[in-house]
Formats: structure tokens, C-alpha cells, sequence
């Protein structure tokens, strides 16, 4: 029989050292079965069977003789009464019995399907937390957390080179990629948007190095975001107004989660499709479509990469484009969708401020073929808004907006946009206040 584990022990050994008492309305005795089992109220009711019928309190007044020497109609009214003190006693419990349930509930545990669970082994535990982000394993085996306060290392937990190793090829292997001495770098996606990032020696000289990002337990809205009110209001207006807009940040800033919960308002009516090497934009949406980069076989055919998604997605007629993380060819590919009518998409980038994209871009496009004149003509007419987010060392983020504009040079420049201050009701003072001391305190009567 499984015990409770929201009972006290000393509860939970109730029946084994003392009696049953039934609750007298009159004295809103606690019961002792709420919340216990079938078989633990059995008990219960055998061990007050057992008990001395001396000892237990009368459950009403006409059990107890208190109405013996009563006439009928006062024997009546106190039976009367005693039926209505019950019967507030019981709604009083079924009142506060969710209450106390809620109480006794364990605290919310991240859902790790079975295969994934299998294939973290002993981290399962470490990602099972639901204030974890980052988990991370480095050469020398030991185990780092981070739960919003910096990355922590886990006492009592430590791996040896050999299980390190076992432990990232079954991580990868879980995520239907491989990962040796050839290809000695992978990153994959477990169970519910788990990115597991392994690096294999001789890449990773001084041993095997795991990195798992973990997706939040409650998805995250943009009323939950942590962003200031006008940040928040200027993206309501740039996803009515079907603006596409570039996240950017540095690596964990939270600008996929800042995305997918802009994405995740847009209307039911709008079919989104996502492109991503790893997916793990967490968008809560009823038509969105989620594309995913395969890698290579060992003989090196079968890849499928970002510029052949773009490409592809653009055949399934999407209303809004979105490119999980813009890093190499595909910002060709993407900027061109941009530019021939998808709008309303959205994209990721890293770069170090808001100041920075411009470069970041340029840099990128080289890659892709493009000039920097080129590009910058591109990102102009196909991207409307850009959303830049930092965090600071307690865990919060801040976003600086802008948008792109070319110089005297006709390269790409951003221009910063002020984040737009709500305003608030006018407070209204009492009458008895004068009006130029109202005026002077800024209110209205």
C-alpha cells in the first residue's frame, strides 16, 4: 500500500496508536480519515470499532441522554438544531477540504517522458526540477544547475570519463541523431523541447561537455514576460499589425521564449510555420508547423538544413514565417520570403546589444553571398521591428527596441525606438481641494 506522502508520519500512524473519535458537530472535532485512503479509513473504522465505548464523544444530542428528560417538542427544536449544526459542520469541511488538498499537493515537477527520462539517467532528477534551466556537465564530471540565481554545482552527484561518454552518445541517440569521433559535436531535441547539446573528445579536449537547456514548466506569456508595459504594448501592436519582428540577444536571454509567447497571441486564423535546427520555441497555438533540421548519415547523404526548410515552408503557404535562429545561409532565404509578401514572421539572432545587429547581420549575409549594400536593402523593407533582450545578473530582462534605417554609406544602422510610457487614469481628488493645488499635483477633480 502506498502511503500518503502529503501526510504527516504521525497522521499516517494514527490507527496504530489511537482510537477513532467521531466528530461532534457541536465541537467541530477535526476528522482524521479526510484525505486518507480506502484502506486507511477501514482501519480507521476497525480501530474505533475496537475502542472502549466509553471513550467516544455522542454525535448528537439525542445520543448522548442530554434530551432525555426533554419534552417533545423541546426534544424536537434540540434535535432540529443539532441536525443544522451537523449539516453546517459538513459544508464547512467540503469548503475548506480543496484548500487543504492544495496544500498537501507536491510541488509541480517537470514532465520528462519515458525514453527521455531513460536517456538522462542520473540527471533526471536535476531536470525533473521545475525552477531548473540549464543543466550542465563538465570534464571533470560534475554536475551545474541553474535555477534563476547563477549555475550551482549538485553535491553528490559526479561521473567518470567513460559514463560521461555513455551518457552523451545515449543522449543524442535518444534524439534519432549520432555522435563519435567523426562527428564529434551534436545537439538534439528530447521529450518536450529538452536541447541536448553534447561535445565528444578530441573536440572537447579535456573530456566529454553536455549541455541540456530545459524549456519552462508553465508556458510563459507577455503579460508574464517581465517586460515594462510599453514593451509589452508595442508588440500587441506590431503582431496586429502583422510587422515581422527580429528577437536578438545574447545566448540565454530569453529571446525564444520571448517569441514564442509573441507568436502564441497571434490569431487562430493565422497558420504558422517554424523553422528551427533544434525545435524548441514552446508556441501555444492551434495552427502552427514545426520544421526541423536533420542531420547527416554516417555515409553523409540525407541532411536537411535551414536554407532547404525555408524553402520548403514556403510551399505550405504559411501567414507568418518564423526561423527559429537566423546563423548562416538561411538568412538569404529568409530575407527573400520577407520581401515577397509573408509578413508578420519573426526570427532570432545573436548579437551582443542593439547596436551590434547591423554587424551581426552583415556578417551572416557574407556567408550567405550577400553584400552588405544588398543586405541591408533587404532588412529594410522585410523586418520592421527589432526587439533586443538582456538579462542582468538577478535573472531579469530588460528590451530595448529599434528599427533599421541605412546610413550615408547605404549600410545597414539602427535607429533606437523609446519605449512608449502608458498612460494612466487621471486620479480624481475631492472637491474640497482646490483647483490649482490639483493642477499642481498633476490630477483632476
Amino acid at each position: 500500500m502506498r502511503r500518503p506522502t502529503a501526510l504527516p508520519v504521525s497522521l499516517w500512524q494514527a490507527p496504530a496508536v489511537q482510537s477513532f473519535v467521531p466528530r461532534d458537530p457541536r465541537r467541530q472535532q477535526p476528522s482524521l480519515e479526510f484525505g486518507l485512503g480506502t484502506s486507511s479509513r477501514h482501519a480507521l473504522a476497525g480501530s474505533a470499532a475496537s475502542a472502549d465505548e466509553n471513550t467516544a464523544l455522542p454525535a448528537s444530542p439525542r445520543d448522548s441522554g442530554l434530551t432525555h428528560n426533554l419534552g417533545p417538542e423541546a426534544e424536537a427544536e434540540a434535535e432540529a438544531e443539532a441536525e443544522a449544526e451537523a449539516e453546517a459542520a459538513v459544508k464547512a469541511e467540503a469548503a475548506g477540504a480543496p484548500q487543504r488538498q492544495q496544500r498537501r499537493q507536491p510541488p509541480t515537477e517537470r514532465h520528462i517522458p519515458a525514453d527521455a527520462r531513460a536517456a538522462l539517467g542520473p540527471l533526471a532528477a536535476v531536470v525533473a526540477d521545475p525552477e531548473a534551466t540549464d543543466v550542465f556537465l563538465t570534464a571533470d564530471g560534475s554536475v551545474w544547475v541553474d535555477t534563476g540565481a547563477g549555475v550551482q554545482r549538485v553535491s553528490g552527484l559526479r561521473f567518470d570519463a567513460a559514463s560521461a561518454r555513455a551518457l552523451a552518445i545515449g543522449l543524442i541517440a535518444a534524439g534519432g541523431r549520432h555522435v563519435d569521433e567523426a562527428t564529434p559535436c551534436a545537439d538534439v531535441r528530447l521529450g518536450d523541447g529538452i536541447r541536448a547539446h553534447v561535445a565528444l573528445p578530441p573536440i572537447a579536449w579535456s573530456g566529454t561537455a553536455i549541455s541540456l537547456r530545459l524549456p519552462r514548466v508553465h508556458r510563459v506569456t507577455l503579460a508574464q514576460s517581465g517586460l515594462e508595459a510599453g514593451s509589452i504594448a508595442v508588440l500587441r501592436q506590431a503582431l496586429h499589425d502583422r510587422h515581422t519582428v527580429l528577437f536578438t540577444g545574447a545566448t540565454g536571454s530569453g529571446k525564444t521564449t520571448l517569441m514564442a509567447a509573441w507568436l502564441s497571441e497571434a490569431a487562430a486564423s493565422d497558420r504558422i510555420v517554424m523553422i528551427e535546427d533544434v525545435a524548441e520555441a514552446p508556441v501555444s497555438h492551434p495552427h502552427c508547423v514545426s520544421l526541423e533540421c536533420r542531420q547527416p548519415n554516417a555515409e553523409g547523404a540525407g541532411g536537411v538544413d535551414l536554407a532547404r526548410l525555408v524553402r520548403e515552408a514556403l510551399r505550405m503557404r504559411p501567414d507568418r514565417l518564423v526561423v527559429g535562429e537566423c546563423r548562416g545561409a538561411e538568412v538569404r532565404e529568409f530575407l527573400a520570403a520577407l520581401n515577397t509578401g509573408h509578413r508578420g514572421g519573426s526570427g532570432t539572432l545573436h548579437a551582443n546589444s542593439l547596436a551590434d545587429v547591423p554587424s551581426r547581420l552583415e556578417a551572416i549575409g557574407m556567408i550567405a553571398g550577400l553584400t552588405p549594400t544588398a543586405l541591408a536593402r533587404q532588412a529594410m523593407s522585410g523586418i520592421d521591428l527589432v526587439v533586443h533582450l538582456e538579462r542582468d545578473r538577478s535573472g531579469g530582462r530588460r528590451a530595448s527596441l529599434g528599427r533599421f534605417a541605412l546610413d550615408a554609406r547605404e549600410r545597414l544602422a539602427i535607429v533606437p525606438v523609446p519605449v512608449p510610457v502608458p498612460v494612466s487614469e487621471p486620479v480624481r481628488v475631492p472637491a474640497s481641494v482646490s483647483v490649482p493645488v490639483a493642477r499642481a499635483l498633476g490630477h483632476e477633480r
